[in-house]
């Protein structure tokens, strides 16, 4: 099959037995069968139609931030869209591409004095990610200025999806019942002045780097915030902080965040993560629902 994928599609860049370690936020994961970084949608139509007529398994990693390869890694083959990363402004609406930075279209928007995105200027993601997700921080979320997004179906077709099919909730939208690839992704923001938007963009980052670990590898907020409670505090209550579990350690900064400061594997986060939601189940009867996405083989 790589051979004959390798003919096929020599105009699109393409690696085999990939580690994925090398593109992960966490530092972290094993192999991609195929790793595949198309540029266009065509590239990604090409890239479905082969994997249709041959019956390959495949999976959209975005950017890699808000998610844990295990350390088998993946069979079949691995879109990841950073390279289709194109943000255009008409008007007050934005369109993105799915592989462009979350952090870079929320400057887009300060460069064109739109006003919407400000929440979204520390978060490390995708595009796409961010819109199968409903990313949020700091008192907003995507679903606050999402207009609509285009959608790659595994039939070939491309489907748009406008609000109201979204089903936004916490962390939720209706594209994780969805198999398919977001190709783009259009925001609906408002005129705003640019120094103001500037100044609240430049206290959310200087709010973002003060607080959190951003100086070791990690994958972002683990879990997901359970209702009546924060995570962080929860774990510092339960006397976890700090706690360190092969190379992955529990963020001494934020004890939302799990950070790899030797070497960790996946493994040892997923192990980390498992031990976290045991003791707080045990000591609040509270269950944590991971918010990063666990993916691939065990090893």
């Amino acid at each position: 099959m790589n051979e004959q994928i390798r003919q096929q599609l020599t105009h699109i860049t393409i690696l085999f037995d990939e580690p994925l370690k090398k593109y992960t936020f966490t530092k972290t994961g094993g192999n991609a069968d195929i790793l595949a970084f198309p540029k266009t949608t065509t590239e990604v139509e090409e890239l479905m139609d082969f994997c249709r007529e041959n019956d390959v398994p495949w999976l959209v990693l975005g950017n890699a931030s808000n998610l844990i390869v295990r350390d088998g890694g993946i069979r079949g083959l691995v879109i990841m869209l950073n390279q289709m990363n194109q943000v255009q402004v008409t008007g007050q609406v934005i369109t993105a591409e799915a592989g462009a930075k979350l952090i870079d279209t929320s400057y887009v928007a300060l460069d064109h004095d739109l006003t919407g995105l400000e929440f979204a200027c520390g978060i490390p993601g995708s595009i796409g990610g961010a819109i199968y997700m409903n990313a949020g921080a700091y008192g907003g979320e995507i679903k606050d200025v999402f207009l609509g997004v285009e959608v790659l179906l595994p039939d070939g077709t491309i489907r748009h999806y406008g609000k109201e099919d979204m089903q936004f909730a916490y962390r939720h939208s209706h594209l994780q019942e969805v198999a398919g690839v977001i190709l783009s992704v259009q925001f609906a923001l408002k005129a705003g002045d640019h120094d103001t938007i500037k100044e609240r963009m430049d206290e959310l980052t200087f709010a973002r780097q003060s607080k959190q670990p951003l100086e070791y590898p990690s994958c972002g907020s683990v879990f997901k915030r359970p209702i009546g409670h924060f995570t962080g505090q929860l774990i510092q209550e339960a006397g976890l902080q700090g706690l360190k579990w092969g190379g992955a350690q529990i963020s001494e900064k934020h004890a939302g965040f799990i950070v790899n400061i030797d070497n960790a594997t996946a493994t040892d986060y997923v192990e980390l993560i498992q031990h976290i939601q045991q003791v707080i189940k045990e000591k609040f009867n509270v269950d944590l629902e991971t918010e990063v996405r666990i993916i691939g083989e065990e090893r």
